[in-house]
């Protein structure tokens, strides 16, 4: 009995600390997203995008599946495109981007 109140314990406090690492990781990709890519895109969970052909990354799953928005990133970020500034993210940084939009998509 003591040994499944350890173990029950145990995943209660691993659950709680995976839950905080992945909270932390949404704020800092809102953070990137806020500062790198708010001047086109809305990145936030309700409006419309200042410019009119950048989708609300709420609504990137109508475009991509959120499996496979990394892929997707390391190519828009890392290489730009027309009008788009360049912005080179880290692995860590993609990650947190997408644990951001996957929080406020539709």
């Amino acid at each position: 009995m003591r040994f499944v109140l350890l173990c029950l314990s145990s995943l209660i406090g691993l659950l709680l600390v995976t839950h905080a690492n992945a909270q932390e990781s949404s704020e800092r990709g809102k953070a990137l997203v806020v500062q790198y890519c708010s001047g086109c895109h809305e990145v936030g969970p309700e409006g419309d995008s200042p410019h009119p052909q950048a989708p609300p990354f709420r609504k990137l799953s109508e475009r991509f599946p959120i499996d496979a928005l990394e892929e997707t990133f390391i190519g828009s970020i890392d290489t730009g495109h027309p009008g788009m500034p360049v912005f080179k993210a880290s692995q860590d940084q993609i990650d947190a981007i997408i644990d951001y939009i996957a929080e406020i998509m539709e």
